[in-house]
């Protein structure tokens, strides 16, 4: 019997209903692009999606069930090879003001940073340091958890551990302070590290730590997360040791951050993003590490160049024709909100994500329990050129 991919989507759905109907949410109200709802229409004509405002290639919708959230998301990574996908919100107001905000941050030139490449000796050598075992090994701990659900305990634990690990790698700095940044509504926190600099403008490196596997049953469902994203999360890590253990003394604050809750709705990254915005923290640029590991794409890394900034990602593409002249590059697009970097850019600071591959090629493995190390592999040697890259950028950025 032939079913249709379309009649397949509608039997999930109803199926997906039924499951969730008397579970109640709190962020039900969606900032997300007119694509990705036009699609979520046209395959799920059975949902009934509140439409509260169109602006320009953005809508404000109203989930009324915890499924559609799952189904959106599911299309977000199907249909337009997206991570996230949207933005979500608890009430209509703050949705609002989301966009609100974000339509006049667009207009606001963000910090005119400085792309000169002018550091090389301690480039090169913080990037002889880094090493592919460590990474491995952060990928193999992280994806051993159940999950790194946002509801779940594991995803707890893991950020727990992660903090932990932090902590150990950074603890002969009394420089460098690791911090749970925590969230109300959910349990997951997010976990930071800081370098204090000798002034107050902030560089980011981050990426987030949660995993989701399937529609059903998130908190219990086995997500090892190796690819999405332990890889960042790892490669992150492996900045911030190769960093502390050099002894390098920024001139900036240097903060390496693991966001909680990036899969469903980049709700981490949105609540830190906008703190900094309100506490009026000046923060000179921002790296996104999402899925390091999987070499798919005959380039070795892609710069994502929509919903980022096109100054700090042509700072990208010269540091690596500089430092890392072996390895290919290319661009490509993403789409709105497809992961923390988006929440970034939308309080208007400069934000880039390099990624493994083109968005076309990316692995199709991620979202369920076959995203392991060993379906990449079994090394981190792709991983290994994001750390040198993430490096780079924030010695350069910083000096």
């Amino acid at each position: 019997m032939k079913i249709t991919r379309k009649i397949c989507f509608q039997l999930l759905a109803g199926l997906s209903l039924l499951t969730f109907n008397s579970y109640a949410f709190e962020h039900n109200y969606i900032v997300t692009g007119k694509d990705l709802f036009q699609s979520t229409q046209s395959l799920h004509s059975n949902l009934q999606i509140d439409i509260i405002k169109v602006e320009k290639d953005l809508v404000i919708a109203k989930t009324k069930i915890m499924s559609e959230q799952a189904e959106i998301s599911h299309l977000a990574h199907e249909e337009h090879q997206r991570c996230g996908g949207f933005f979500a919100f608890q009430t209509k107001e703050e949705a609002l003001q989301f966009v609100k905000e974000q339509k006049e941050n667009s207009n606001i030139n963000a910090f005119l940073a400085d792309y000169t490449i002018n550091q090389e000796d301690l480039v090169r050598s913080a990037i002889a340091n880094t090493k592919e075992s460590s990474i491995r090994a952060v990928i193999e701990k992280l994806s051993s958890f159940n999950n790194r659900y946002y509801k779940s305990q594991t995803g707890v634990d893991s950020q727990q551990w992660l903090k932990d690990h932090w902590t150990s790698l950074t603890s002969h700095r009394s420089d460098i302070s690791v911090d749970f940044f925590s969230h109300s509504s959910y349990p997951q926190p997010s976990v930071i590290a800081t370098i204090k600099g000798k002034s107050d403008d902030v560089i980011v490196i981050g990426g987030h730590g949660d995993s989701i596997a399937g529609w059903w049953g998130r908190t219990n469902a086995h997500a090892p997360g190796a690819d999405d994203n332990a890889s960042g999360v790892a490669t992150v890590t492996e900045v911030l040791k190769t960093l502390a253990q050099s002894g390098y003394q920024p001139e900036k604050t240097i903060m390496f951050m693991s966001y909680a809750a990036e899969e469903v709705g980049l709700l981490g990254s949105k609540e830190i993003a906008q703190t900094f915005k309100r506490q009026g923290k000046n923060v000179v640029g921002v790296m996104q590490l999402d899925m390091t590991n999987f070499n798919g794409s005959n380039d070795d890394i892609t710069i994502i160049t929509d919903y980022t900034n096109e100054a700090q990602n042509n700072f990208l593409g010269s540091l690596l024709d500089k430092y890392l002249p072996e390895l290919s590059w290319g661009r490509d697009t993403c789409g709105y909100a497809c992961s923390d970097h988006a929440s970034w850019t939308a309080q208007g600071f400069p934000a880039s994500t390099p990624f493994e591959t083109r968005k076309r090629e990316m692995n199709g493995r991620i979202h369920s329990s076959r995203d392991t190390l060993d379906n990449m592999g079994g090394t981190a040697d792709h991983a290994l050129k994001f750390a040198k890259l993430a490096l780079a950028f924030t010695i350069e950025l910083d000096r």
